[in-house]
C-alpha cells in the first residue's frame, strides 16, 4: 500500500525478485482492477532466471485503492500517480510499462507530465485495447448517426454517476447488465472467468469513478507525446472487434511510434488480457526479453568506448 500526497491509498502488488534485470508496471482499464493482468503475471513469473520484477497496482477509485475526488479523477493525476509508484517501488533500472485501455492512456500521460524520467527510465513499451485520440474513433461497432446518440447519453449518464459518490453498482443489478458488458467488451468468445472477473471490478469502483474519468478519456490527445519517444521498443495490440477502442485507434498509435509491432487480433474484443491472454503474454515476453538484451548490450558497448 502506498500513501499519495493528496491522502489517496493505492493497493499495490510486487512479485519476482528484488534483483530482476527489469521491471514491469502494469496499468489497467478504466472500472477493472490489477487482477486483469493475472494471466500476464503468471507468465512473466515463468521466465526463470529472466523473470523480471512486476509491480501491479490498482489505480485510484478502482479495486483495492481507496476512493477519489472529482477533481482528482483525471488522467494528469494517473500520470502523476504512475510516477509516485515507479519512485517509490521501482527507483533504479530499466523499466517495462503495460497498460490495457485506461492505464495505456496513463502510460502516455506519464510520458507527457514526466518526460525527462521517462526517457531515463522507461525501456519498452505494451499498449493493449487503448487509444491516445480519447474517443475519436469510437463508434461502438454502431453506425456513425447512432454511435453519435449513444456517446451523448454516455456523457450525460457519467456526469450523473460523477456526482454519485463512492456508492458501487449493486450485486443485484449485476446480473442485469452482463449481456450489455458482453456485447460491448468481448468479442467472439467469452470465457466464463473473463466474464465474472470484469464484472466483480465494476462492482467494486464507485459511481464516482466509473463517471468521473469518462471526461479526461473523451478528451485526451497525445499522439504527439507519442512520437518523441524514439526508439522505444513496443507492442500495440487490438482485437478486432474491440468496440471501444477500435483497430484504428491501435494503428494511429503504432504509427506514431517507430519502433512499435502492431498486432489485430482476430475476433477478440476488448478485454485482451483476459479474452486472448496467450496473445498479450507473448507480445509482453517478447518485449522484455527485448529490453533484457539491450541491457545485456550496454557494458559491452560502453568498454569498447572507453577502449577507443
Amino acid at each position: 500500500m502506498i500513501t499519495l500526497a493528496d491522502g489517496v491509498r493505492l493497493h499495490v502488488s510486487v512479485t519476482g525478485p528484488e534483483d530482476a534485470p527489469v521491471t514491469v508496471v502494469l496499468s489497467h482499464g478504466w472500472c477493472q482492477d490489477r487482477r486483469t493482468w493475472r494471466h500476464q503475471i503468471e507468465a512473466l513469473g515463468g521466465m526463470g532466471r529472466r523473470a523480471p520484477r512486476v509491480i501491479a497496482y490498482d489505480t485510484r477509485g478502482h479495486g483495492r485503492s481507496s476512493a477519489t475526488d472529482l477533481r482528482s479523477a483525471t488522467l494528469d493525476q494517473l500520470g502523476d500517480d504512475m510516477h509516485e509508484v515507479i519512485r517509490r517501488y521501482a527507483p533504479s533500472g530499466p523499466v517495462v510499462l503495460a497498460g490495457h485501455s485506461m492505464g495505456g492512456m496513463t502510460i502516455m500521460e506519464y510520458a507527457h507530465r514526466h518526460p525527462t524520467e521517462f526517457a531515463g527510465r522507461v525501456a519498452g513499451l505494451l499498449l493493449v485495447s487503448t487509444t491516445a485520440e480519447g474517443h475519436t474513433h469510437t463508434r461502438y461497432g454502431l453506425p456513425p448517426q447512432l454511435a453519435n446518440v449513444l456517446r451523448l447519453g454516455e456523457t450525460l449518464g457519467a456526469g450523473l454517476l460523477a456526482r454519485s459518490g463512492a456508492w458501487c453498482p449493486h450485486r443485484v443489478v449485476m446480473p442485469a447488465l452482463r449481456p450489455a458488458l458482453r456485447w460491448l467488451l468481448f468479442g467472439d468468445e467469452c470465457g466464463d472467468d473473463a466474464m465474472l472477473l470484469t464484472m466483480r471490478a465494476l462492482s467494486r469502483a464507485p459511481l464516482s469513478s466509473i463517471g468521473g474519468f469518462r471526461g479526461s478519456i473523451g478528451a485526451q490527445r497525445r499522439l504527439d507525446t507519442l512520437a518523441t519517444l524514439g526508439d522505444v521498443p513496443a507492442a500495440v495490440l487490438v482485437g478486432a472487434r474491440d468496440r471501444l477502442t477500435p483497430p484504428a485507434c491501435a494503428e494511429s498509435i503504432a504509427g506514431a511510434l517507430p519502433f512499435a509491432d502492431l498486432t489485430v487480433v482476430p475476433g477478440a474484443g476488448h478485454m485482451l488480457p483476459l479474452e486472448r491472454p496467450a496473445e498479450v503474454s507473448a507480445a509482453l515476453l517478447s518485449v522484455v526479453r527485448r529490453v533484457i538484451r539491450q541491457q545485456k548490450r550496454i557494458p559491452a558497448v560502453t568498454r569498447a568506448r572507453k577502449a577507443a
